[in-house]
């Protein structure tokens, strides 16, 4: 059985082994697949493993023996469904293994929007403290979280893990959600969409990307918002309305935006929000610290196992 995997390394950059595939098949690891080499990577595979590497109708079609696509992230956006369905292909994708990364992630972007550590650290190695009249200073604004209102729209396995965090730092959570949020601890406030807008200081973003929710955070929503609010993204770009958001960010509409993802990655270097004021950008990290990236790898060989066994599980189609 021959297994291909078409983008292995931004999974494993070379700090984890792959010896769970490989001792279930004839198995060659590519590190990135080009659109022009997907077919010659492909061919007479069984079993194909892609991350971001899209599988469309067209290439289903040109490779008769596939019968298994394991998608190694959670979004399967990237394979065409449908066309898979009709060849009989199974496809997996890997639920859950980021959760506690990911919310992290969303404090290390609102802390650098609130206290300026790496600011100020890049200050004090260009020699500003040792050159200071006084025994300390900041150039910023330094926020304290305690007492300010979190406010999270999506609230899923990340949305809850978020939500803990931001009770730890003794904020005010407060949480709107598109099903029926059951049981919600008591220090927890469920409000619609236009409250968190209104009445957070932090706006926290952990909803999927639908075709109904695609850039519902415009200048509508940004409008909403208090001046000395932040809004944070570590779930999909499109959610946001780019252009909307550079604009309020150049004009102090809302006080900065801390993202992880953007709507085209790699961005265009004429995306408007690589220029924009106070906008901590990271590229797409959140779910990449090496204990998820191992728990993403041990899921998918599972996955697989399960399916050799012919008890297929985290099947999307």
């Amino acid at each position: 059985m021959k297994i291909v995997i078409l983008d292995g390394y931004t999974l494993n950059p070379g700090d984890i082994s792959w010896a769970g595939f490989e001792t279930l098949g004839d198995f060659t690891m590519y590190e990135r697949t080009s659109l022009d080499k997907i077919i010659e990577h492909s061919e007479n595979a069984e079993i194909i493993l892609t991350n971001k590497t899209v599988i469309n109708k067209d290439t289903i079609e040109q490779l008769p023996n596939l019968k298994y696509i394991g998608v190694l992230a959670t979004g399967y956006n990237i394979v065409d469904v449908k066309a898979a369905n009709d060849k009989n292909i199974i496809i997996t994708n890997i639920p859950s293994y980021g959760t506690s990364s990911v919310a992290q992630m969303v404090f290390a972007l609102l802390l650098e929007l609130t206290q300026n550590v790496g600011y100020h650290s890049n200050s004090v190695s260009k020699g500003k403290w040792s050159k200071s009249e006084d025994w300390c200073y900041w150039d910023k604004p330094l926020i304290e979280l305690d007492g300010l209102t979190f406010g999270i729209i999506g609230f899923g396995r990340i949305g809850k893990v978020a939500a803990k965090i931001a009770n730890a730092f003794g904020m005010k959570v407060i949480a709107n959600d598109a099903v029926t949020i059951e049981s919600p601890p008591d220090w927890l406030k469920i409000v619609d969409q236009e409250t968190i807008f209104r009445e957070s200081d932090v706006v926290s973003l952990h909803c999927p990307l639908t075709s109904a929710n695609k850039h519902f955070v415009n200048s509508d929503q940004i409008n909403l918002m208090k001046r000395s609010a932040f809004l944070i993204n570590t779930s999909r770009g499109l959610l946001i309305n780019e252009e909307d958001l550079s604009n309020a960010l150049n004009t102090e509409r809302i006080a900065g935006a801390g993202l992880d993802v953007l709507s085209k990655e790699p961005p265009d270097e004429t995306n408007p929000l690589l220029s924009a004021k106070n906008c901590i950008i990271t590229p797409h990290i959140a779910w990449a610290t090496k204990s998820a990236r191992q728990r993403l790898m041990n899921i998918a060989v599972r996955n697989l196992i399960s399916y050799l066994n012919g008890k297929p599980v985290n099947v999307i189609n």
